[in-house]
């Protein structure tokens, strides 16, 4: 894997403004806004040692209420085939998930596509709990072949800035308290609407 692509990954992961802009320099302004999320809720991103450490990824990305290792693969085609050395490097990061309750993801850039070219995919571990659980239910996990394994299809990805909206919009707490707010305006209302009657 090129470290040139694992640079921009980093840059944007990392918050850095000049990064966020590199990578969302042809997407339409929506897709800028929701990258640009991240810019106020970065990553502390680190390569993996040698990225050779087995399960580790290239780069872990890690903020208090989030870790993921990423392994950062690029391509002029659509779809990546894990065989040999790819497939292992996939079956550890399974592993080293599943021992530490990790969601490792795979990023995939496609080379010469206009717009957001990053993918984002998840692999597979079972048992995730919490905020990891969530996200399980949003980031797609890496497609099957027919054989039953899994590769890489840039089509079936979360692009990069969808990614970047989820896991960087405000607390949740935020919007529960609105709701609560709303609930016992409501509440109230009708008391007082009882009242005059």
């Amino acid at each position: 894997m090129s470290s040139q692509y694992e640079r921009e990954l980093r840059a944007v992961l990392a918050g850095i403004p000049k990064g966020v802009a590199a990578v969302t320099r042809s997407c339409d302004q929506i897709a800028k806004s929701r990258a640009e999320q991240v810019i106020d809720k970065p990553f502390l991103v680190v390569r993996a040692a040698g990225s050779g450490m087995e399960g580790s990824g290239d780069l872990l990305a890690l903020r208090g209420d989030l870790c993921f290792p990423i392994e950062v693969k690029s391509s002029k085609v659509p779809k990546l085939y894990l065989s040999g050395r790819t497939e292992e490097q996939y079956l550890a990061m399974q592993r080293e998930g599943e021992k530490c309750s990790l969601m490792p993801l795979y990023a995939f850039r496609l080379k010469g596509v206009r717009g957001d070219s990053w993918r984002i995919f998840r692999v597979e571990i079972s048992n995730l709990t919490g905020r990891l659980g969530m996200l399980t239910r949003r980031i797609p996990a890496l497609p099957l072949t027919r054989n039953g394994k899994p590769f890489l299809d840039w089509e079936k990805g979360m692009p990069l800035h969808l990614f970047l909206a989820l896991v960087c919009r405000k607390n949740t707490s935020e919007t529960f308290s609105s709701v609560s707010n709303r609930k016992e305006e409501t509440q109230q209302s009708t008391l007082t609407n009882m009242v005059i009657s």
